[in-house]
């Protein structure tokens, strides 16, 4: 009877063992399944970088002129030109510059703060009129390398009263969204509670 009972208490014992490693390693995978999955949409979303959210067109006409002195400032010669800029600018996001972190817990990504809209690229491109060469300053291809750089910094300047910023900014709820469907993709959620936007936004967004 008493072998019976030690073989009978052996087993349950022997159960309980198994079960408590069983759940160990299970609840070990589950977690180590949660941060990798963690790890991968928080990747994922950096991995798009830069998004853009508006694009805007400019058509400048610049007037460039060059003078240059000879013979102890004796003797000056001037190159011109009448150049016309169309540009194209990007406004968007820099997705790196986004504060988040990961509750594996419940499975949510928080997103703590969104960044600025910014420039993201400026491509212009130079068409030449008028052109007038000095007599000992004529236009070379380093000058079409400057002329670039300039033009670059023209569209610049003028972006700021264009209102490409202040429509990007409207926009930045729609670059959350987009997080939000990355997200979803395997199962997440994100909470950007922390975040303010216009009321009106996140009402239409809710219905």
């Amino acid at each position: 009877m008493n072998d019976v009972l030690e073989i009978l208490l052996g087993l349950a014992l022997g159960a309980i063992i198994m079960y408590w490693v069983f759940s160990y390693i299970r609840s070990r995978s589950r977690r180590e399944l949660t941060q990798h999955q963690s790890t991968v949409i928080l990747e994922k979303i950096r991995s798009v970088c830069k998004l853009i959210t508006v694009e805007g067109d400019f058509a400048e006409i610049y007037r460039y002129e060059n003078t240059r002195s000879r013979f102890m400032s004796m003797i000056s010669s001037k190159k011109r030109a009448l150049i016309v800029i169309k540009a194209k600018a990007q406004i968007g996001y820099d997705l790196k510059k986004l504060f988040m972190h990961a509750d594996n817990e419940k499975k949510k990504i928080i997103l703590e703060n969104f960044p600025a809209p910014e420039v993201l690229t400026i491509e212009p491109e130079l068409e030449f009129y008028d052109i007038k060469n000095g007599i000992f300053n004529a236009f070379t291809p380093d000058d079409l390398t400057s002329l670039n750089k300039e033009a670059r910094k023209h569209i610049l300047e003028k972006i700021p009263e264009s209102g490409l910023m202040e429509t990007a900014n409207k926009e930045a709820l729609e670059a959350v969204l987009l997080i939000e469907k990355i997200v979803e993709t395997i199962g997440w959620t994100l909470d950007y509670s922390a975040l303010e936007f216009n009321k009106k936004q996140l009402k239409n967004k809710n219905d």
